[in-house]
């Protein structure tokens, strides 16, 4: 049946529709991970945006219950080249096309996703609607929905995809693709701020001994500090940072109390709550294999990114330090306060999908959660 994809400046690009039927609006951005489609679609981050895929092949390994990141599909719409019409994999257990169906996604295959994504690289990310069956032959209805849709800018997304109430984590991770696990049953607390956060981040933090409980992301500073966490971690999310401004209040409420670690969306709240400044990128940093520096040690690692806000290099970030760089563009990657023990980075060390590189991170976090503990209690 027939599928579209109508770009804001007019642009339209044709394939077979896949999926839901119907029509959706959302910001046109691509993803560069080979594999990993499942988890790219269940992260929260992509609310609101339509995500092409680079990769030519997608759907290969089909869907299983155990690679989802959040309680449903989150991207407003998927555009992939080719959709494997053959699902191969010991763990699947139904196709992508179906799975799509049923979280009511529409999907565009047998598109020029080369084309699109040049055009995107050149132009930059921009509003689109994507039309699946009859609505698809309406293309000028399309653009003008397109034109109408909401801007990125401005657009605080959060309160969409945060919990409704609080939660205690407690699952770990799969001992055959991470390290073995430790008994976390008395490890310290950690109060996650849920602003869009990946189930692998809260199994990274379960794995490493630490006890998390999960809460909205409009929960108070005071109510936070009334749990008594040892550690406070700030989670990734969609939208635009500078929007969610209560969270960037209660974080600077937070600064000093107690460590923090902030990741994605998190970082960029963390900046804003210590004086900084975000902007919009021209098309985002979206795959599994982007050059990040660590200044502090000179190491090279290949990352994990979802973002298309970056930490303004010029911003006055009030005594905190830029700690990484992104090697491609030089954007600011991590940064960290040592006077108030807080400390941050863009990208995803946890991965999922993508490169394990960076998993220290979450080391760092636990051993700098242990001091400030021996530090009180002597």
């Amino acid at each position: 049946m027939t599928g579209v994809l109508v770009l804001e400046d007019g642009r339209i690009f044709k394939g077979i529709g896949r999926g839901a039927e119907g029509v959706q609006t959302g910001e046109v951005v691509f993803n560069t991970s080979m594999t990993g489609y499942q988890e790219i679609l269940t992260d929260p981050s992509y609310h609101r945006q339509i995500v092409t895929m680079t990769v030519s092949h997608i759907g290969n390994t089909g869907i299983n219950p155990d690679d989802i990141e959040s309680r449903k599909v989150w991207v407003a719409g998927f555009v992939v080249r080719s959709l494997s019409p053959i699902v191969s994999n010991w763990r699947e257990q139904g196709s992508l096309d179906a799975y799509l169906r049923a979280q009511n996604v529409i999907a565009l295959s047998d598109v020029a996703t080369r084309a699109l994504v040049r055009h995107i690289r050149s132009k930059g990310v921009m509003r689109a609607a994507i039309a699946h069956g009859d609505a698809a032959n309406d293309t000028d209805t399309l653009l003008d929905m397109a034109r109408n849709s909401f801007d990125m800018s401005g657009a605080n997304l959060v309160d969409d995809v945060t919990c409704d109430e609080p939660y205690h984590w407690t699952e770990t991770s799969d001992s055959q693709w991470y390290r073995a696990h430790k008994n976390h049953a008395d490890g310290p607390l950690i109060v996650a701020y849920d602003f869009g956060i990946k189930h692998n981040i809260l199994r990274m933090m379960s794995d490493r001994g630490l006890r998390v409980t999960v809460v909205p992301a409009h929960t108070r500073p005071d109510e936070v500090l009334a749990l008594n966490p040892a550690g406070i971690f700030l989670s990734n999310g969609p939208g635009d940072p500078s929007a969610v401004t209560y969270a960037i209040e209660n974080v600077r409420d937070l600064l000093g109390r107690v460590p923090i670690f902030g990741i994605c969306l998190g970082h960029q709240i963390l900046a804003l709550a210590l004086g900084g400044k975000t902007e919009k990128m021209r098309f985002g940093h979206r795959g599994g294999n982007q050059p990040v520096k660590n200044l502090l040690t000179g190491r090279v690692e290949i990352s994990a990114h979802n973002h298309g806000f970056t930490v303004s290099p010029n911003s006055d970030l009030n005594g905190a330090e830029v700690t990484h760089i992104n090697l491609n563009d030089n954007t600011v990657e991590g940064l960290r306060h040592l006077e108030l023990g807080a400390f941050s980075v863009q990208y995803h060390p946890e991965a999922s999908p993508g490169p394990h590189d960076s998993l220290y991170l979450f080391d760092e976090f636990v051993q700098r959660v242990k001091n400030i503990m021996m530090n009180n209690a002597q």
